[in-house]
């Protein structure tokens, strides 16, 4: 495999890396240390030059989207007034100590991943996530409620395309 071609594939891994590569905010030289391909720094410091310059441009795009959140939310058992169900726990409304953040609208993946990453620099853990047929769910405790709810709708104003 070339250097190109590692340095690549390496780079792959790093999805922060690729972000900050589309953005253009990259230092090549400290990329280049921080990965671990086997060549000279300044080779793969052009590499790394070269694979951003094929990248697409990093354009966050604000989505159209609604956001509500609704305190009171716990486990419960799986049925029909579940929001959602993930690793056989279901969630839904039942005067618990957590609380629903939702967004409907034009949400998918990437919105989901957007608002992970909001809500993880925001130091919150959410207890269950998803995204389906246009509504995007996090489940979190009640008394982050606010500051998720900020966070995600912070995150919808410019997830990456």
């Amino acid at each position: 495999m070339s250097l190109a071609a590692e340095t690549r594939r390496v780079a792959d891994q790093h999805p922060f890396l690729v972000t900050a590569l589309r953005a253009g905010i990259v230092n090549y030289t400290a990329a280049a240390r921080f990965l671990e391909v086997d060549g000279e720094t300044d080779a793969v410091a052009t590499a790394l030059r070269r694979y951003a310059e094929e990248l697409p441009e990093y354009e966050p795009e604000s989505r159209d989207v609604r956001v509500q959140m609704e305190s009171g939310i716990g486990p419960i058992d799986a049925g029909t007034d579940t929001l959602v169900s993930v690793g056989g726990t279901g969630f839904g409304s039942n005067g618990g100590d957590q609380t629903a953040i939702f967004a409907t609208g034009a949400v998918d993946g990437a919105a989901l991943a957007a608002v992970l990453q909001a809500l993880t620099l925001e130091g919150i853990d959410p207890t269950a996530a998803a995204v389906g047929d246009g509504t995007l769910l996090v489940v979190v405790d009640r008394l982050e409620g606010a500051n998720a709810l900020r966070a995600v709708e912070d995150a919808l104003e410019s997830v990456p395309q």
